[in-house]
């Protein structure tokens, strides 16, 4: 993975607009945050091969980045992306690692499910 290239991934959103495409969203501030340190909370989302067609889409911020799309009922974001899977060229795969390398959130386009 690669640090995100702001420009290229504003360009990948574009063009996977309008397409029907399966999704992977996940976040996770560490299954065992709590038990290693009892002041963080703990939490967690996950979704894949879910559906969603967006006809808009926008990557914002200056690093960590947010990209966000909105759909026909609404909007899916994610925060706090660091990196890009830059051997993919017909999936977009974006992640978001902390401090010390692990990773926190993910966010996957595909026209395939994964």
């Amino acid at each position: 993975m690669q640090p995100i290239p702001f420009e290229d991934i504003q360009s990948r959103i574009d063009r996977l607009a309008g397409q029907d495409l399966y999704i992977h969203l996940e976040l996770t501030t560490g299954a065992y945050a709590s038990h290693l340190d009892s002041t963080r909370h703990p939490a967690s989302v996950f979704i894949t091969n879910a559906a969603v067609r967006y006809s808009q889409g926008s990557i914002s911020g200056s690093g960590p980045y947010r990209v966000g799309l909105k759909t026909e009922q609404g909007w899916v974001y994610a925060e706090g992306l660091t990196h890009v899977d830059e051997t993919e060229a017909e999936r977009l795969i974006l992640a978001g690692h902390d401090g010390q390398g692990k990773l926190v959130v993910a966010l996957q386009l595909s026209r395939e499910m994964f």
